[in-house]
């Protein structure tokens, strides 16, 4: 997501940073490569424009060209503009004050409505709100199965009623049952077109004066760019969207869906789809994205992340062990490296910390694989010998080579690379004395 458009801007302002002074003709050239690089990221053009013309504004006059740094400076005003575009600051859904709240999910067919209809039951359920889907797209062969399968994966009820074709009579018996249930967020799973036509707006219309949403989501899908602002700003005039989703973003999405939507609809983006799995979708937060494109890094994300993923509970039976008696064995190795899996892709990772460029993500070569290899080795080993790996012999090593199908140098070469791992663990118990009460003590980097 926004690769080529982050490294088209960084190469840009790059050049611009190198430089120790900055006059107007150099800032306008500059903003010229800008708003050619957002055209090419099929970014709208009134928005690309106006978006250049702050910036010169802000650019052109002292508070940049008098500045120590300039070229700082300059990043600096870019980095505030792209939030603006961006849409400026969080939306979180809004809940009703009495539940249950109502979320309507509309969007042409193929978006990922119902996909992300069951990501955001999952996450309602992970927040303890009694959640429920109902199935309104009567339409698409299989669309009701969908939507059962995905509320059986993330454990929420879904309401349908199969062979009926009255959509707005479905949804007024679920919403009355949901009441009944004293369900706290109902999510409305609509039926979608492959284009927007009248039969279509007219019957989300009459659903919503049936329902009267909280939430109206429309679904996007992010891969096909400038023709999704379209879309949204046809289903924003018919019925006032709230808010937008944009999907697939782990694809290779140019990014002008997303830079443009705010500046066109007006309709904050709530969140981004990232992959199939019920887990995949992110908060949307303006300023941290803008992070992102910049190559400015993410830290808040990628705590975030971790707070997401990892067991509290195991973490911290972990830390306690470790820092009481020092000892670190490969099973505690492997826990550790469990959770670590749970974060996802390394590369993705790196991306959002601070310094770290896509230069550098080039000459880290990482395999998806090695993880696991890792894993099979470990698991390939008699609990004796994960928790005393001082007793593997030449021998042993070479049963445990034949045991999980990697040769004996990679177990040679993880082994090494754990003794180094002990002798770290070694030196942060030693350390933990010499901490003030209360703990100054430093996270282990798998720790909550």
């Amino acid at each position: 997501m926004f690769d080529q458009l982050s490294d088209k801007l960084d190469g840009i302002l790059s050049g611009l940073r190198q430089r120790g002074v900055l006059t107007e003709p150099m800032i306008r050239e500059g903003l010229r490569e800008i708003r050619r690089v957002l055209l090419e990221a099929d970014v709208n053009f009134q928005i690309a424009r106006d978006f250049v013309k702050r910036v010169e504004e802000k650019a052109i006059g002292e508070r940049v060209l008098k500045a120590v740094s300039p070229g700082q400076q300059l990043v600096k005003v870019v980095h505030e503009e792209l939030t603006a575009m961006l849409g400026e600051k969080r939306s979180p859904l809004a809940l009703a004050a009495i539940p249950p709240t109502v979320i309507m999910m509309v969007g042409l067919q193929g978006s990922g409505k119902t996909t992300t209809a069951g990501k955001i039951a999952r996450r309602m359920k992970r927040e303890m709100r009694q959640t429920r889907l109902v199935a309104c797209d009567v339409y698409r062969p299989a669309a009701v199965d969908q939507l059962q399968t995905l509320g059986e994966q993330v454990g929420v009820p879904v309401y349908a009623e199969p062979g009926v074709t009255d959509v707005v009579g479905i949804a007024r018996r679920a919403l009355e049952v949901a009441k009944n249930e004293r369900d706290r967020v109902v999510i409305f799973d609509t039926a979608g077109r492959l284009q927007i036509d009248e039969d279509l707006m007219d019957e989300l219309r009459r659903l919503k004066e049936a329902l009267k949403p909280d939430e109206i989501l429309f679904v996007a899908d992010g891969m096909i760019g400038q023709e999704a602002v379209n879309v949204a700003k046809g289903f924003d005039d018919a019925l006032s969207i709230t808010g937008v989703v944009l999907t697939k973003m782990d694809g290779d999405a140019r990014g002008g869906a997303a830079l443009s939507i705010f500046g066109v609809t007006g309709k904050p983006i709530k969140f981004l789809g990232v992959g199939e799995k019920l887990d995949g979708l992110e908060d949307f937060h303006p300023e941290r994205m803008a992070g992102r494109i910049l190559q400015m890094g993410d830290v808040v994300s990628l705590v975030e992340k971790a707070q997401a993923a990892f067991d509290a509970d195991e973490s911290a039976k972990l830390e306690r062990k470790v820092m009481g008696s020092g000892r670190f064995d490969l099973e505690d190795f492997l826990v550790a490296l469990r959770q670590f899996q749970n974060l996802g892709p390394l590369e993705n990772l790196l991306k959002l910390i601070p310094g770290i460029n896509k230069k550098m993500l080039k000459d880290v070569k990482v395999d998806p694989q090695r993880m696991k290899h890792i894993e099979a080795i470990i698991l390939s080993m008699t609990p004796r010998e994960r928790k005393r790996p001082e007793l593997l012999t030449g021998a042993r090593r070479a049963r445990i080579s034949r045991g999980c199908g990697r040769p004996v140098v990679e177990i040679n070469r993880l082994l090494a690379q754990f003794k180094e791992m002990q002798k770290m663990m070694k030196t942060m118990k030693g350390l933990q004395g010499m901490m003030p009460k209360g703990g100054m003590m430093p996270r282990m980097p798998f720790g909550r």
